[in-house]
């Protein structure tokens, strides 16, 4: 009997039919082989390499980048590298030679300066008052400036705009205009000659830029952020801690790192508000040059130990200010 195929294609057989064998359909593995099924690995290999010429280009120009900031690098950092050799060698050899044949004889150099320095009791005073004088200054601009930072950004309260235009007014009053009239007013209350008074100067013109810089990064940190804060429950306070300042991390290492430096390498200030009891680093040493001139042994580890700290702090405050960026980058 034979078969019949029917509509749909089946093959439809009668009772002395035999078996039908069927052919099994071609694998389908290779419909979808192509470029596009392709690995990785494989388009990488397939992908024609740049030419020699272009990549040795390439190497020459970064390799004369690198160069070029080598020695950028070099020049900025020779006049301290000098100072630190010159602290440690004696005054006659300072003065019969240059600092750069204690590269050849590393005997002259010897830690007998930095005794003698801390054995001086007005440079050693001088240094702890430029501590007492930088770090709370630095602290109080910092807390300061963030609060009102903060205000001045999200919160809303009568005048806000007109008081910040006068913050941002004070930007552009000299330090010099002031130094007379506060003067005046700092013998009046007693805080003429004090570290306090030295400190609260360099804190009511610090504050403004401060201000201005904290209020201008606040401001864009996105409106939606602090209303879904809100919303979960969390206070203004809860939220200038746990969520403006680890946004605002960055600008608030920025902030204590300029502030520091100002405030460290600062000597018209002190000059002004500070006696010899509350004199800075900067201050001493100025006075040592001018009454000794050439006290080498003294000026050097001095200098070099004013110019080691503001290092030692800005290295130290780096780190957090990448980890910053970082944290803020992902808002």
């Amino acid at each position: 009997m034979t078969t019949h195929g029917t509509v749909d294609g089946t093959v439809e057989k009668g009772p002395e039919a035999g078996p039908v064998t069927q052919t099994p359909a071609p694998a389908a593995a290779d419909a979808g082989a192509g470029p596009a099924a392709a690995s990785p690995a494989a388009v990488r290999q397939r992908r024609p390499a740049a030419p020699a010429g272009a990549r040795l280009g390439h190497w020459l120009g970064k390799g004369a980048v690198q160069a070029f900031l080598a020695v950028v690098a070099l020049v900025w950092l020779t006049p301290a590298f000098g100072l630190f050799l010159s602290s440690l060698r004696s005054e006659e050899a300072n003065a019969t030679s240059g600092w750069w044949t204690a590269l050849t004889e590393p005997g002259q150099l010897s830690l007998d300066n930095y005794t003698a320095l801390l054995e001086d009791s007005g440079i050693s005073e001088a240094f702890w008052n430029t501590v007492l004088i930088s770090v709370p200054t630095t602290v109080a601009v910092v807390v300061i400036a963030a609060l009102a930072g903060y205000a001045f950004a999200w919160l809303e309260f009568p005048g806000r705009d007109w008081i910040f235009l006068l913050v941002v007014g004070m930007l552009v009053v000299p330090v010099q205009v002031g130094l007379l009239p506060v003067a005046k007013m700092f013998g009046a209350v007693g805080l003429f000659g004090t570290i306090p008074g030295v400190v609260l100067f360099h804190i009511a013109y610090g504050l403004p830029f401060a201000i201005f810089l904290l209020r201008n990064y606040f401001a864009e940190i996105p409106r939606e952020m602090l209303e879904a804060a809100r919303m979960d429950g969390g206070g203004e306070w809860r939220i200038f801690v746990q969520l403006v300042l680890p946004v605002g991390r960055p600008a608030v290492a920025s902030l204590a790192i300029f502030q520091f430096l100002w405030v460290w390498n600062d000597m018209l200030v002190a000059l002004i508000f500070a006696d010899s009891d509350s004199q800075p680093l900067t201050v001493a040493l100025q006075s040592e040059m001018r009454q000794f001139g050439s006290n080498i042994e003294i000026l050097a580890p001095g200098a070099f130990l004013s110019l080691v700290v503001p290092l030692v702090v800005f290295f130290a405050f780096q780190k957090h200010f990448v980890q910053g960026v970082m944290a803020g980058s992902v808002k």
